[in-house]
């Protein structure tokens, strides 16, 4: 009898990706085209995030596609739709940031419904936390909540944010705010 060996993917293969993707269980695996208003909603976070770094100068807004190590047995790497990072910058500009962010920001698409993308999204919380980021929002576009934001500390108990309201990510990111409503202009 013999034994075949599966080979693992590695960061390496990860460079090798056009698109975003993420290495988790050992594969590669690539995030499909955004549409057009988790697009808009994105670049209104990522702008946000920029005028909080310009204002703290520490720490960097960060868009969509960008690759964020970890060291967990089974998540080499994230790539959320928006994050602030406030670790150390690789030397070489063009490699992934060498930690996961300090905030991540998902952005639900049409297809993350049900409770089989809700537990998907719970899962990568949880290795959000484990890998050492401190906030994460999870975006519902069509949801009452439109904000849910989960802390490292009480990963059970969001805030909620509603259109009229307005969001943050304190403590973490200590005066940060962003109008619900604007999301939708």
């Amino acid at each position: 009898m013999s034994t075949v060996e599966k080979t693992q993917a590695t960061i390496e293969d990860l460079y090798l990706v056009e698109g975003k993707a993420e290495l988790v269980h050992g594969k590669i695996e690539t995030m499909s085209p955004s549409g057009f208003r988790h697009l808009r909603m994105n670049d209104t976070i990522v702008e946000s995030l920029r005028l909080y770094e310009r204002s703290t100068r520490s720490g960097f807004a960060c868009g969509d596609g960008g690759g964020f190590l970890c060291d967990l047995p089974h998540r080499k790497s994230f790539s959320p739709d928006s994050s602030y990072y406030t670790g150390e910058i690789p030397q070489n500009p063009d490699d992934f940031l060498p930690e996961a962010p300090t905030f991540a920001v998902e952005i639900r698409s049409k297809n993350d419904k049900g409770p089989k993308s809700l537990q998907r999204m719970a899962e990568k919380r949880q290795d959000y936390f484990a890998a050492g980021t401190k906030a994460v929002w999870d975006v519902d576009p069509d949801g009452p909540v439109v904000i849910r934001l989960y802390l490292a500390g009480s990963p059970e108990s969001p805030l909620e944010f509603r259109r009229g309201e307005i969001a943050h990510a304190e403590p973490v990111l200590s005066g940060s705010k962003l109008p619900v409503d604007s999301l939708f202009d």
